[in-house]
């Protein structure tokens, strides 16, 4: 038995999303007629009160899109060092949409209003880049899978509007956030100018991920699609399972939060653990001491059918998903024991 915990995004379409999938009514979405991508797009607008969405191949397209249509050539984008935007999107930023990052140092990820205030450029100051975007990311990958709150959130929007600032959140796991907090959709939907969520992370798609916002922005975000050689035509394949996803992998987050906590469980009574990130939603993140690289650990774990990935030069991160089981868990927990008791 392999018990692969490297990340939400490994998982098996299930049978019924499977036959969504095969049944799904198909056209050529770079025409606009591809009913299935209407649906979706549809669909995913209305849950957050936005007014247009763009199925897009990946989460770190969408977001880079976001950016390239926020922002101008020589504009400053603020996000947390920890931001997926910065640490695993290429470069994206510089790339393609010629912006500097100013770079807040944020607990465990999270950006505050105060921190915000810090790394606002003057735009009367002519050496200085012209700060235009704040990019919030919920839940945090490399902090363990933390999330704001909507009164957070709606701190630091005080701080956007007082500084004509743009607001983005790459929701990668925003959803896993929302059945922590029983938050509504539509609150998010009020308080960010975009909106990135992914499907094939806790949602259990296949591939893509959705870019939600006004009209306009997103008919802007389109082109830069294409331009990046994003169009597809018969995706409605894709979009099927997205639909499906929306509709029954929701509420089921709860059940990975619950393994998440089992397996922190589990690691608190292993020697070779110093320390556990708080685990608040599906991202396990612990510790190692210093003469045990994670790499080895990884390594280790590899050959006894424990699947991780090294997070840092002494961290080891899970990520508990739609494909975990509990059986798999409790095999977990003996050969994990096991080997330590030996």
């Amino acid at each position: 038995m392999t018990i692969d915990l490297r990340s939400d995004t490994i998982t098996q379409p299930t049978p019924a999303m499977r036959e969504a999938m095969f049944t799904a009514q198909l056209g050529d979405d770079v025409l606009g007629d591809d009913p299935t991508v209407n649906a979706l797009e549809a669909k995913a607008a209305a849950m957050f009160g936005m007014e247009a969405a763009l199925f897009c191949a990946s989460g770190t397209m969408t977001n880079q899109l976001a950016i390239r249509t926020h922002t101008r050539p020589g504009d400053d984008v603020i996000c947390d060092y920890l931001s997926h935007v910065y640490q695993y999107e290429g470069g994206g930023i510089s790339v393609n949409a010629l912006a500097s990052a100013s770079l807040a140092h944020g607990e465990r990820g999270k950006l505050t209003p105060d921190l915000i205030r810090d790394y606002i450029y003057s735009p009367s100051d002519s050496h200085k880049p012209l700060s235009r975007l704040v990019v919030l990311e919920n839940t945090v990958n490399k902090g363990g899978g933390c999330y704001y709150t909507v009164p957070e959130i709606a701190a630091i929007r005080h701080v956007c509007d007082e500084h004509g600032l743009l607001l983005h959140l790459d929701g990668a796991r925003l959803f896993n956030a929302l059945v922590e907090t029983g938050e509504p959709t539509e609150a998010y939907g009020q308080l960010f100018d975009s909106i990135s969520i992914c499907l094939s992370k806790g949602l259990g798609c296949p591939v893509g991920s959705l870019l939600l916002g006004k009209a306009a922005m997103v008919r802007q975000a389109r082109r830069y699609r294409k331009l990046m050689g994003g169009g597809w035509r018969q995706a409605g394949f894709l979009a099927a399972a997205g639909i499906y996803a929306l509709d029954h992998h929701i509420d089921r987050l709860k059940i990975d939060h619950a393994r998440a906590r089992k397996i922190g469980a589990i690691l608190e009574k292993l020697p070779e653990v110093e320390e556990i990130l708080p685990i608040d939603t599906n991202i396990v993140i612990f510790r190692l001491p210093a003469n045990l690289l994670a790499a080895d650990y990884v390594a280790q774990l590899d050959s006894k059918g424990i699947r991780g990935v090294q997070f840092g030069k002494h961290l080891v991160r899970f990520v508990t998903h739609l494909d975990l089981t509990d059986e798999m868990i409790t095999e977990m927990e003996k050969k994990m024991t096991l080997d330590s008791n030996r």
